[in-house]
């Protein structure tokens, strides 16, 4: 049961974040009309840097693609960590009618991190 569990909660992880990066390569999820002034001026910096977005959609699809899988799921949690965290400062800060998804997401990502604890002593002890 456990492990279904944990595949489904991965399986909807890396959905959202390969659908992420790819809607900053395509566009095909329009932005909302209402957004705050805030975000528009953050996703404008965000669009002038250049390199900046373009990066972190390749972070997320191959993170996401690698959080489906059993064996590389310890790898794509340390990947999209730090995008998850930029995540949820925009949330709480700016836009706190996604925190409940983003917070839902983070949770999985730090419970993964805990659950293979054991495969990062090697980066840490040395």
């Amino acid at each position: 049961m456990k492990s279904k569990f944990i595949f489904i909660a991965s399986l909807l992880f890396g959905l959202v974040f390969i659908n992420s990066g790819l809607n900053k390569f395509f566009n095909y999820m329009p932005m909302p009309a209402d957004l705050p002034e805030k975000m528009v001026k953050l996703n404008a910096a965000f669009v002038e840097i250049g390199w900046l977005l373009p990066l972190v959609a390749i972070v997320e699809i191959i993170a996401g693609l690698l959080f489906i899988f059993t064996k590389t799921r310890a790898l794509a949690a340390v990947m999209i960590f730090p995008i998850m965290v930029g995540v949820m400062l925009i949330h709480t800060l700016q836009a706190p009618e996604g925190l409940l998804i983003a917070s839902i997401l983070f949770l999985i990502n730090i419970w993964v991190l805990y659950e293979n604890r054991g495969k990062y002593k090697g980066l840490i002890n040395e």
